[in-house]
């Protein structure tokens, strides 16, 4: 299983820990053998395939359940249909783009460290918005941190280009991530529904 690059200096520490433990007493090791396994379950990175989704069809963000649909208004992307996708402790934290775009605005706006399953929590919490120029339109990505997570991290750079379903970031502990679909997109999930980044389609194209 692959783990991803921001869990290594806590993978390693652990490590360590675990070892230099071995030599004061096996019963240290087996202590912090709990946290490095639950580091190592936290950080996994599996490699992810599309497989017979239409190559038109947006893939999710993010591993998780769907816990917003709806209409939405975005000043960068504008009238859109917003999908708020809710990541507990236990799902895959690592966040891959939905559809290939060229980055060209990242804004972070600092907040508070609310529940990340409330609609507010939008709003109001920490959280990172990923914009981009997709050939269906304009797209905007949230990263949103919960009342756990620590960090928000963003891959991603200004002017890049990514393609469907490439690692942008990863956020630390129970978070949220909502993506915007222009309006050529339509849903393709409703509210409940467990969703795979990289792998479910959440958006399918009009014009198909």
């Amino acid at each position: 299983m692959k783990i991803a690059r921001d869990g290594l200096p806590t993978i390693g520490a652990l490590v360590f820990m675990c070892a230099g433990g071995y030599l004061i007493s096996p019963w240290i090791t087996a202590a912090l053998a709990c946290p490095l396994a639950l580091s190592l379950w936290f950080y996994r990175d599996p490699e992810r395939a599309p497989g017979d989704v239409p190559p038109d069809a947006w893939l999710s963000p993010a591993d998780g359940r769907v816990v917003e649909v709806g209409e939405a208004s975005d000043p960068y992307a504008g009238d859109v249909i917003k999908i708020g996708i809710f990541m507990n402790g236990f799902d895959v934290h690592v966040n891959r783009f939905p559809f290939e775009g060229d980055i060209e605005e990242i804004v972070y706006v600092p907040g508070r460290k609310w529940f990340a399953i409330a609609p507010k929590a939008s709003e109001i919490n920490e959280r990172l918005y990923v914009r981009a120029a997709t050939p269906h339109g304009r797209t905007t990505l949230v990263q949103i941190a919960g009342i756990m997570a620590r960090r928000i991290k963003c891959y991603a750079k200004r002017s890049s280009r990514l393609a469907r379903g490439e690692r942008y970031g990863i956020i630390k502990l129970g978070s949220k991530v909502d993506v915007f679909l222009p309006p050529s997109i339509s849903p393709a999930v409703k509210v409940g529904d467990r969703v795979r980044a990289g792998e479910t389609a959440i958006g399918v194209f009009k014009g198909r």
